[in-house]
């Protein structure tokens, strides 16, 4: 009697996991509170870009450029969902030993060229020569580099007034060709990139005059040899 009512029970609760267990296989992704995928797991809807180098594989976007399709200049696939001002996004990417790439955000696109953006960028590359630092795309570029707190004055001057680490410590971070988490967090005039879980960089600018409060995100295929990235799990949170 007694295995008859333990074995009635395990049913039970199997019967009841069931659902649950099918319906976390379905997720595309992490599910966190108030973020929104900005891939659908199967197509490129929402984005602007050239086929030529980007694709959605297996959930995954895939920007590549081969011998046949070396590029003469950055290209990015761009998000059309809005431009926000303050947010956190969050993503995974892998790039290959030669690949260079970066997340943009609050950037402005140029009318004279398709496909190309203007501002801030979370760098990455697969040589670890730029993971976590902010670069500008077409403005100021090295806002701050790996390690560094930084300030930009109003004469858009960026100050060094801190460290967050060593540089070749923090470069031990980045795992070659395997998946990274990257982690954007922009509030204000402040912006902090955190590569695995550790802060790389942090930027106050202060320049009014050529500094962004909003605008497009993107991210980026570098003119070079023939690299390949992939991004999985991209989602982003709004306001404070």
């Amino acid at each position: 009697m007694r295995l008859n009512c333990t074995s009635a029970l395990f049913l039970l609760c199997s019967l009841w996991l069931l659902p649950s267990c099918s319906s976390s296989r379905k997720a595309a992704g992490p599910s966190e509170k108030g973020f929104l995928a900005l891939f659908d797991g199967k197509t490129l809807n929402g984005w602007e870009f050239d086929s030529t180098y980007w694709r959605m594989e297996n959930g995954v976007l895939v920007g590549e450029i081969t011998p046949q399709t070396i590029v003469k200049r950055n290209t990015f696939i761009i998000w059309k969902g809005g431009q926000p001002a303050d947010f956190e996004l969050k993503t995974s990417f892998r790039v290959s030993a030669l690949g260079n790439s970066g997340i943009n955000y609050r950037s402005v696109e140029l009318d004279t060229l398709p496909y190309a953006l203007k501002g801030y960028q979370a760098d990455l590359d697969g040589r670890n020569r730029y993971n976590g630092q902010n670069y500008e795309e077409r403005g100021r570029q090295f806002l701050a580099r790996r390690g560094e707190q930084v300030i930009i004055d109003n004469s858009g001057k960026p100050v060094v007034t801190g460290s967050l680490g060593d540089s070749a410590t923090l470069a031990n971070v980045f795992k070659k060709e395997d998946w990274n988490d990257y982690h954007l967090v922009v509030k204000g005039n402040h912006m902090q990139h955190y590569l695995n879980g550790v802060l790389m960089s942090e930027v106050t600018d202060n320049d009014a005059l050529n500094r962004k409060m909003s605008g497009r995100i993107g991210v980026q295929v570098h003119v070079g040899p023939p690299m390949k990235i992939e991004y999985r799990d991209m989602r982003l949170k709004e306001g404070r």
